[in-house]
């Protein structure tokens, strides 16, 4: 199967809403349409946020990125936080992660970042066997304190 990588853009948004219920359903959690509406508008409207998706050779979308370009206090340039990262359960394990991966690699070398960052569930071991190829594990812990 040939994998290409391309940016989300508006005429996604059906193909694109499919992935996200799935990426939602997986993580056993629910957004307001409101939120997933907002979410997609950010996708493709806001310069920070930036949409990745994997297709197959007959454009049927196999997965996708999301990603944050944010300043930070340890560098002069900016970093690259991979905040999701989806394939549809029909296509893991053929390469389509690690193609989304490289690919946010390459942008945010493009857009001069100083690093690419992202986390996972502790309990999620097929997706940190990849994450171990790629990446180097930090060891640190996320805290966080919800206000919505």
């Amino acid at each position: 199967m040939t994998i290409s990588i391309r940016p989300l853009h508006e005429e996604h948004a059906e193909a694109w809403r499919a992935l996200w219920q799935a990426y939602l359903a997986f993580y056993q959690t629910e957004l307001s349409a409101d939120v997933s509406d907002h979410t997609w508008r950010q996708i493709v409207h806001n310069e920070n946020i930036k949409g990745l998706a994997a297709f197959d050779n007959q454009g049927r979308m196999l997965g996708f990125a999301h990603i944050v370009l944010h300043p930070n206090t340890w560098n002069t340039t900016d970093c690259c936080y991979l905040e999701d990262l989806f394939v549809d359960s029909r296509y893991r394990w053929l390469g389509v992660a690690r193609s989304l991966i490289e690919a946010v690699y390459r942008l945010a070398e493009q857009h001069n970042c100083n690093r690419v960052y992202w986390v996972t569930a502790q309990d999620n071991h097929a997706a940190q066997a990849l994450y171990h190829q790629v990446a180097r594990q930090t060891g640190m812990v996320q805290y966080r304190k919800d206000f919505q």
